[in-house]
């Protein structure tokens, strides 16, 4: 049987053009992948969504989404997406040896947030250990908190979340930044910023949240503890377009090229969220996203 649409990841992109589609009675097929719910089931809680007054938990979140879909008709296949071919319609989506077809794709597969690599800053994530100051940062009202990085995107981080913290101390492995210079120039003329150059985070202190860092100068090896409540890693993302990398066009970072709304640069396949945006990356924005995809593949759809 050829699908109508089947959607390839989950989250609040994937999820809000799975809850559209199928009011429009596409039927569609989502296949959310192993770790479902993407980027927002790592956030403990979500402040900035509108119509959760008191907050929500990012787990949370993603089960409402979910439950929303599914019982406008939604089907979920827990499974990750192997193999695409989309040189034909209907387009082909392989889960190992097994073949769905599909008359229209919507990917959101999202972007996975690069981290350190330390084993505490995973076990401590969402609990002072965050990839997102735009989403985080008020948490760390009064606190002192480090970033890591040293690109536009980290100083950008530091001076929003010198609106909240009482001090912001950038944590950088070389002695110079790769920020453009009016972004240097912000930051160090912001008396709450300071910094550690030729310095790399070792450890993540903190048994149940973050109490500090362990940072290590790269020029002497000399260790030393910093006291910090949270950790705002801000080393870039990675957008998860492995599977599409010779079928669909993307910009120099990987991400999928978009234009009109949603469209991919072949007919019929639509890009949602954080695969194709890496200016905004929030829940807000994913499910707009979302929400045009779904309306996007609908008209397509209804010219077919």
């Amino acid at each position: 049987m050829t699908e109508k649409i089947i959607i390839i990841g989950s989250g609040p992109a994937g999820l809000t053009a799975a809850i559209y589609t199928s009011r429009a009675d596409l039927k569609p097929l989502m296949i959310e992948g192993y770790q479902a719910g993407g980027q927002l089931m790592l956030t403990t809680d979500v402040e900035n969504y509108p119509g959760f007054p008191t907050g929500i938990m990012g787990p949370e979140m993603m089960d409402l989404f979910r439950k929303q879909a599914e019982r406008f008709g939604t089907r979920f296949i827990t499974k990750n997406v192997t193999r695409v071919d989309f040189s034909k319609q209907p387009f082909q989506v392989f889960i190992g040896d097994k073949k769905e077809e599909s008359e229209a794709i919507i990917i959101s597969t999202g972007a996975s947030a690069k981290l350190i690599g330390l084993k505490n800053e995973k076990r401590l994530m969402g609990k002072g250990v965050t990839t997102c100051a735009t989403c985080d940062g008020a948490f760390f009202r009064n606190m002192e908190v480090a970033i890591v990085g040293g690109g536009d995107s980290s100083m950008e981080e530091a001076l929003f979340l010198t609106k909240f913290a009482t001090k912001v101390t950038v944590v950088h492995r070389r002695h110079e930044l790769r920020a453009s210079k009016i972004m240097q120039d912000r930051a160090f003329a912001n008396k709450k910023i300071q910094f550690i150059w030729d310095t790399t985070v070792e450890d993540v202190l903190g048994e149940k949240e973050v109490t500090g860092l362990r940072i290590k100068n790269v020029k002497t090896g000399q260790t030393s503890d910093l006291k910090v409540a949270g950790l705002f890693v801000a080393i870039g993302h990675t957008p998860n377009t492995q599977l599409f990398k010779g079928q669909l066009e993307m910009d120099e970072n990987g991400y999928l090229i978009t234009h009109d709304g949603t469209k991919t640069n072949i007919p019929g396949v639509f890009a949602c969220g954080d695969v194709q945006d890496h200016v905004y990356r929030q829940a807000i924005t994913a499910a707009g996203s979302g929400c045009m995809a779904a309306i996007d593949a609908e008209r397509v759809l209804a010219h077919s």
